[in-house]
Order: C-alpha cells, then sequence, then structure tokens
C-alpha cells in the first residue's frame, strides 16, 4: 500500500530526543530520512548507555554489537550517512542533497543553522520549495531564545515542574521528557501542514519550533492562572481542580484510578459504592463546586469503600456501572495489557549490528490509519551504512568523489 508520505523525503540533522521523535513520525509515515552525522562524532546516543544487545540490556557494553537503547527505538525506519557539515566540501554536499530533498529538520541550538550556512535564507536560495524545521528550547525569538535547554529546563521553565507533585510536597517533572516528546509531535505536524500547503501553493517555508511553547500551550489549557483567585492550591497532585473525586485509591492489592466529569457518574459512583442515601444526609455532596472544595471529604467515602476490595472487583463493579476507571498499572502490568498488544503499540525493537531482536520494546506507531498504513517497518540504522548509497543516488557522485570525501574525512 501507498503511504501518506511516500516520496518525500526528509534530510534529518536532529540529535536526542525532540527532533529524532520528529523524523520518526515522519518516518512512519512513509518518508525518507536520511539521517546526517558528524563521521567524527557521531549520534550521541547510538553508543551511549543503556545499552542493548545479545547479552541482553545493561549499562555497561558488554558486546561489540551493542547500542544504544533510545538510538535503537528513535532511529527505527530511517538511512544514515556521515557528512561534516562544517567543512566547505560538506557543506557543498549537502546542498545538493538539499535541490531534490523536501524538508530539513534540525534541533542545534538558536543561531547554529545560521553559523554553518545552512539556515532557511540559504536553503532557499538553492530550494524555494523545500520547509525547514528547527526545534529548540525557547524558540528563535524572544530575549531567551538562546538559552541552552533539556527537558527538565523546559519544564521547570513553563511551570509544568511547579504544578506537579503533592501539595504541600517539592515540586517534580513529569516522569518521562514531556517537552522533547511533545515538540517533536508538534514539528510533525508542522511538517505535515507546510506540506499540504506547499502542494497547493508551491512554496516552501521556515517552521520555528518552540520545546517551551508546545509544552505550555498544553498546560494552559487548564485555568492555572486563576488558581488563587480561585482558592485551589498551586499543586494537586493526582486531583483535577474540575472534578471531584477525581484521583487515585487504595484497594487490598494495588491502586486504582476513579474519577467523575459529570453529576450522573457521581451519582452513578455513590449508588455502586452503596452510598446512594449520602445526598439526603449531607445534600453539599451534590454540588460540585462543595466537593471540590472539600476533596479529602471525598476521598474519604471512596476510599472507606475500597478497602476490603481487590482491584479486580473494584474494576469490575466500576466498570458494569460505566463509572471511569482504570487499574494503576506497573511498567510490567502495562506490557502484558492486551489492549496495547491489539493495537500492535508494543512491538520488537531489532539491534541492526547484532542482526537480531533485543530483549526491550518499543511503541508502535500510534495513529491507524485506514487506506494508509503507518509503521516502523526497518531498524535503526547501522551508523553511516547509507552514505555510499544516498550520496550517488541523491548527490550524484561518482565512487572516485565518495572514496575522495572519505580519504578527507569529510564522510
Amino acid at each position: 500500500m501507498n503511504t501518506l508520505l511516500d516520496g518525500v523525503v526528509v534530510l534529518d540533522l536532529t540529535r536526542f530526543f525532540s527532533g529524532p521523535q520528529c523524523t520518526l513520525l515522519l518516518a512512519g509515515m512513509g518518508a525518507e530520512v536520511i539521517k546526517i552525522d558528524d563521521p567524527r562524532s557521531g549520534d550521541p546516543t547510538a553508543f551511549a548507555p543503556p545499552f542493548a544487545g545479545p547479552s541482553g540490556v545493561s549499562f555497561d557494553r558488554m558486546t561489540d554489537t551493542d547500542m544504544g537503547l533510545a538510538y535503537l527505538k528513535r532511529q527505527r525506519g530511517k538511512k544514515s550517512i556521515t557528512l561534516d557539515l562544517k567543512s566547505p566540501a560538506g557543506r557543498d554536499v549537502f546542498m545538493d542533497l538539499v535541490r531534490t530533498a523536501d524538508v530539513v529538520v534540525d534541533n542545534f541550538s538558536s543561531g547554529v543553522t545560521t553559523r554553518l550556512g545552512i539556515d532557511y535564507a540559504v536553503l532557499s536560495q538553492v530550494n524555494p520549495a523545500i520547509v525547514c524545521c528547527s526545534l529548540t528550547g525557547y524558540g528563535q525569538t524572544g530575549p531567551d531564545h538562546d538559552a541552552k535547554a533539556y527537558d527538565l529546563m523546559v519544564q521547570a521553565a513553563v511551570g509544568l515542574v511547579g504544578l506537579s507533585g503533592t501539595p504541600g510536597g517539592p515540586p517534580a517533572k513529569a516522569a518521562t521528557a514531556m517537552s522533547d516528546a511533545i515538540a517533536g509531535v508538534f514539528a510533525a505536524t508542522g511538517i505535515v501542514s507546510a506540506l499540504f500547503h506547499r502542494q497547493k501553493t508551491g512554496e516552501g517555508q521556515a517552521i520555528d519550533v518552540s520545546m517551551a511553547d508546545c509544552l505550555f500551550s498544553l498546560i494552559f489549557d487548564e485555568p492555572i492562572d486563576c488558581y488563587q483567585r480561585l482558592g485551589v492550591q498551586t499543586r494537586q497532585g493526582n486531583r483535577i481542580m474540575r472534578f471531584s473525586p477525581f484521583n487515585v485509591y487504595r484497594a487490598i492489592d494495588g491502586w486504582v484510578a476513579i474519577g467523575t466529569a459529570t453529576h450522573a457518574e457521581w451519582l452513578t459512583l455513590l449508588d455502586t459504592m452503596g452510598q446512594g442515601d449520602l445526598p439526603r444526609e449531607r445534600p453539599e455532596f451534590l454540588q460540585a463546586s462543595w466537593r471540590i472544595a472539600n476533596n479529602d471529604e471525598v476521598d474519604a467515602v471512596v476510599n472507606a469503600w475500597l478497602r476490603d476490595l481487590t482491584c479486580a472487583q473494584v474494576i469490575e463493579s466500576l466498570g458494569r456501572a460505566g463509572v471511569p476507571c482504570s487499574l494503576v498499572r506497573s511498567i510490567d502490568d502495562v506490557l502484558a495489557w492486551e489492549q496495547l498488544r491489539a493495537r500492535k503499540m508494543i512491538v520488537a525493537l531489532t539491534n541492526p549490528l547484532s542482526g537480531g531482536t533485543v530483549d526491550a520494546g518499543a511503541p508502535g506507531f500510534p495513529l491507524k490509519f485506514s487506506r494508509t498504513p503507518a509503521s516502523y517497518d526497518a531498524p535503526a540504522p547501522v551508523p553511516g551504512a547509507h552514505t555510499d548509497s544516498i550520496l550517488a543516488q541523491r548527490a550524484g557522485l561518482t565512487e572516485a568523489q565518495i572514496r575522495q570525501l572519505r580519504a578527507d574525512g569529510v564522510i
């Protein structure tokens, strides 16, 4: 079957997570993603811990074929070449690639592409239809645009760290690198949108993606600027300031998440817990505003019901009644969850050096298209594996020219 991005060529200059997440999604939708790394330093995650290989997963490299687990996950479905963009010869080759490419993606610090002479202003002269996407911590403009940032700094900067954690407790980051992952998804969306615009107009363009902008745009859906005026604590823990009950609760053998967003769900939960008469005795329990202001009292009612039940009993009774609930799964439970497996969201991970699968999984492609299926069909490439073929096919170089570039350390 055809893929959504069949025929689209992406030059991938990204490293670490935000950029590779973007190009991973593009590769999953069928784009030819050509990963370009410096011939001296290579990809910083390719041979960095934790490693995965024939002997298992470890923080130490146990065999010559062990590769970085992050690399194996994030570079699936891509091709790999090496090219020194700091050298005049390397830059010339890159321009040859740009002439027949559709997209260039980087996540260098602000200003790096300009210093290298490969920013959008330059590339658009070579290929007016090129779409250039740059991911940075804080964007290409503004007083902090050149500040160096990793995920933790961005989460802290836009308030997620300050909002997370339990009331009265210390600030806490999200468990995973959310700002990196979210920026990568936004970038892929922006690129596909720019390609759609180009299809209609023939025009390329530059896309400026800020990790801080992307994360903040999702956080600020909640009225966090109104918390103080509403008398709501900054840190809500597992709760949310619009609903009550909305929390995780302890059963005999584990934890269950329960939440009611509507009046009908709250009444159903009361009936399921055998507390249908509570509103007659205490009518304030019918008022969402009172429950939100008195979450501890509401949670006490729910906790009293759960303390003699197993997780399975809670899930069965609430599921039958139509009350939103879920087990709080450990990662082992998640990997065994039939729902994710039925939707092919947990897939095997292959090490291209050893040629076999490793003792670790990877996420499948999260969007399910009825006519143009998307997936990561190919493993991460051996670093530099496609250098000769790509330079011959896409840059038009001869074997002699490629040999000379290799001798000069350009590739």
